[in-house]
């Protein structure tokens, strides 16, 4: 398969791009570094990329990123960070990249818009949208293309680099707690090992894998990816 990874300069980019090349073509994709390049803010760039790499049989995205601050202290481009640099850049990518008939995007979500924490509005808000974008997505898809969306907790390829984030990690763990108490239970979707990445430590925590066909069986038999 021709899989492309975007965001393949990033920590957790380059781990699944070193997963998928033993076994795939790989094309690593990163914003200001890497052999490919490309602005997924700007269609022209993503057209760019795709006549230089050719239709791809896989788009894996890992890029994005999401501000982390008090609510009472963020400022609406603060907020606007994630919703351009993580939800539109991925949905451009939905919009505009050139796909082989069959062919699967891969998105990336975060467990924050499953279990909220404090600081983390901005990216409970970005993760949700993603999520509910794909399922949105999913029953219009033509030529048998799929979609699926990874929600990932702490990452081990990503530990070296969060160091900033650690301080949050209780009120992560505490946040779940609540949301079990007010009767908000996490699910699995995608049934078994879901839309997992081997190799780059994703949990299943959620995982479509589906195309317009699929769209009406139940979630626990949609087809898994073959990676």
């Amino acid at each position: 398969m021709k899989i492309a990874v975007i965001g393949a300069t990033s920590t957790v980019g380059q781990a699944v791009a070193k997963e998928l090349k033993a076994r795939h073509e790989v094309f690593e994709i990163g914003a200001t570094r890497g052999a490919h390049r490309v602005d997924l803010l700007d269609m022209s760039s993503i057209q760019r990329l795709f006549d230089s790499t050719g239709r791809v049989d896989s788009i894996v995205a890992t890029a994005g990123h999401v501000h982390f601050g008090p609510l009472v202290e963020m400022t609406a481009a603060q907020f606007r960070k994630g919703l351009d640099d993580k939800l539109m850049e991925q949905v451009n990518l939905v919009l505009y990249a050139h796909l082989n008939d069959g062919g699967s995007f891969t998105l990336t979500s975060g467990i924050v818009g499953e279990a909220p924490i404090a600081q983390g509005a901005s990216a409970a808000a970005v993760n949700g949208a993603i999520e509910d974008f794909v399922r949105g997505a999913v029953i219009e898809l033509p030529r048998g293309l799929r979609i699926n969306v990874v929600s990932p907790t702490m990452l081990e390829e990503a530990r070296r680099s969060a160091r900033e984030l650690r301080p949050l990690l209780p009120r992560l763990r505490s946040g779940k707690r609540r949301a079990r108490r007010a009767g908000v239970q996490p699910q699995r979707r995608g049934g078994g090992d879901g839309a997992r990445l081997q190799g780059a430590r994703m949990p299943a925590r959620v995982g479509f894998m589906a195309s317009a066909s699929d769209a009406a069986l139940p979630l626990n038999r949609w087809p898994r990816p073959a990676y």
